[in-house]
């Protein structure tokens, strides 16, 4: 899986994409220190480069070329070379690579890193490495001037890196800081494909917390199923007995009896939705992003992307690009047969909704990053990339499959006849009013997946690697069927009340547990996290809006479906006279 995804990226990514290095090494070949960011450890995603800090640059200058990704420069990934000597197999006694000379500038951006823990990160053959700058002892400042480098071999492949901080040395304006290095290699049995298991936190992940979560969503699902089949089963047999009934009786009989519920409004009920264009699509946009999101998934479980730097979100644009064809198939098909003229825009609009809601998104918080100077701020040609996939990819795809939904699936097949004049929608209680059945729609599907939500916003905003897409896929499927079942619901009680405004009542129903989310990020950044600072609180916000945005239109979407072929076969299956 891995060199396929790579093989599908370079056709994707405007320049190249991978990195050069085969991870196969020769006895004293060169091994590549690549120094990455800086920052506070409580604000994960305000990094800085390494070199924003005072440190100093080896001697060597030799270095084998590096090729950044499109992922990788949407991260904030910026490797720069340490100039550290190091070749494989080769111990390096304790050597002397560079020295700084402290002036009051320097050495208050030292004060300042370690008064905010800022600590680094590094990569050797894409292993990551971290370490702190310095600490903080009797309110001296201290750092750290040593690095031991313990690397661990199997073969021609290197397996296991650790790096010790050592030589605390206090910091003042007029010290000279020399900083050292040491390498140990030793030998080790693990293969080469389990290397990255020392990064992933077990414990954390299979905690027995987890897997209850798991079977109680599972066990809400079970209850929620059989709790809607049964009272959909008895509601509608009974209403199917009386509509029957109905039928034997003369008109006289039919205007004196209770006529009431979700047969009354079949003239009106595949009524076109206000603003169809909108509506489509979003409906579209949902479309694709359920494949997206399922298709990394099992990339994940298949591949395990969360392995290589920057691979798994390579893969989610890749995903992307290539699916406007479904996006364009559903938006385009619903917006024909809902009788929609303008489908030009209506293409335009399924194509650029996601697309225009991340950038926007991503180029405000980006006016912050340059503000910080941080390594978060997005690249010129980076901007240019994007640009170039959503017109030249997205936007013709989406077209192609816009194209075809018109012709193939764009004609009105509705079991009932519209009528020409729209029926009055009678008052209803209170509680059975579109905007209340919209609040309390999110409200079980936001339940059966609120302690997934705890591991993966700490997998993104702490130092946890989510690897566990196994649970991912199963919690995703449960959100879908919970969405469903209480969506079904949710539009039988809207149709009973005679109300036939179900298109944008299922969809925003199912998708107001985006708002639950969202809701929930708020409370994991105040008693959760220990974020501070414009910039970390800008970026937590801003992207938390958006997945909560695309989860939102997900959910909406799959509500929308699942109401969409309950209505279908319910009026379909009464005689309309």
């Amino acid at each position: 899986m891995r060199p396929l995804s790579k093989i599908l990226l370079f056709w994707l990514v405007v320049g190249a994409f991978s990195d050069e290095h085969n991870h196969i090494y020769d006895t004293n070949e060169e091994v590549v220190l690549w120094m990455n960011t800086v920052g506070p450890y409580h604000n994960r995603q305000e990094t800085y480069n390494y070199f924003s800090l005072p440190f100093c640059v080896g001697s060597k200058e030799s270095i084998s070329h590096y090729h950044e990704t499109l992922s990788e420069a949407l991260q904030g990934v910026e490797l720069e070379i340490s100039g550290i000597d190091m070749d494989f197999k080769t111990n390096v006694a304790k050597t002397e690579y560079c020295a700084v000379q402290l002036d009051e500038a320097k050495y208050k951006a030292f004060v300042y890193a370690v008064k905010n823990h800022y600590w680094y990160q590094m990569y050797i053959d894409d292993l990551p490495i971290w370490g702190v700058v310095g600490e903080v002892k009797d309110n001296n400042f201290y750092i750290w001037t040593h690095k031991k480098f313990e690397i661990g071999y199997n073969g021609k492949q290197i397996i296991d890196v650790n790096l010790t901080s050592e030589d605390k040395v206090e910091l003042s304006s007029t010290r000279k800081l020399s900083f050292t290095y040491e390498v140990t290699w030793k030998k080790t049995d693990t293969k080469f494909e389990d290397r990255f298991d020392k990064y992933l936190d077990h414990n954390f992940f299979q905690h027995r917390i987890h897997w209850f979560s798991i079977f109680n969503s599972f066990m809400m699902v079970i209850f929620l199923v059989g709790l809607v089949s049964m009272i959909l089963m008895r509601t509608l047999r009974k209403d199917y007995a009386r509509y029957s009934k109905d039928d034997d009786v003369d008109d006289m009989e039919r205007d004196l009896g209770d006529e009431y519920g979700w047969k009354q409004v079949h003239g009106d009920v595949f009524r076109p939705a206000s603003n169809p264009l909108v509506f489509s699509a979003l409906i579209g946009a949902g479309h694709q992003l359920t494949t997206v999101v399922l298709s990394v998934i099992i990339f994940a479980i298949l591949g395990e992307l969360y392995t290589e730097r920057g691979m798994l979100l390579s893969t989610a644009i890749f995903v992307y690009a290539v699916t406007g064809p479904v996006n364009g198939y559903f938006g385009g098909s619903l917006y024909a047969r809902m009788g929609g003229k303008l489908w030009i825009r209506q293409m335009v609009a399924s194509a650029f909704m996601v697309p225009v809601f991340v950038c926007g998104t991503a180029f405000v918080i980006n006016f912050i990053a340059m503000y910080y100077h941080a390594s978060r701020a997005i690249p010129f040609e980076t901007m240019v990339a994007v640009i170039c996939i959503c017109t030249f990819v997205i936007l013709p795809l989406t077209l192609v499959g816009t194209v075809l939904g018109r012709n193939l699936a764009g004609q009105p097949d509705y079991p009932c006849r519209i009528n020409a004049v729209p029926r009055p929608i009678p008052e209803k209680k209170w509680f059975m009013e579109p905007g209340v059945i919209i609040l309390l729609g999110g409200v079980l599907p936001f339940a059966s997946i609120f302690i997934e939500m705890y591991f993966i916003f700490t997998s993104f905003w702490a130092y946890k690697i989510y690897y566990v897409y196994g649970f991912m896929l199963l919690v995703f499927v449960i959100l879908i069927i919970v969405t469903v079942c209480v969506t079904i619901v949710c539009t039988y009680f809207l149709l009973n009340a005679e109300d036939y405004r179900w298109q944008w009542t299922s969809f925003l129903a199912a998708g107001s547990t985006s708002a639950y989310v969202y809701i929930y990020a708020i409370y994991y950044f105040f008693f959760k996290t220990k974020m501070y600072g414009l910039f970390q609180t800008t970026f937590y916000f801003g992207y938390m809006a958006l997945f909560s945005g695309v989860l939102g239109i997900i959910c909406g979407t799959v509500g929308y479906i699942g109401t969409s072929i309950f209505v279908r076969k319910i009026y379909s299956t009464v005689k309309i006279d």
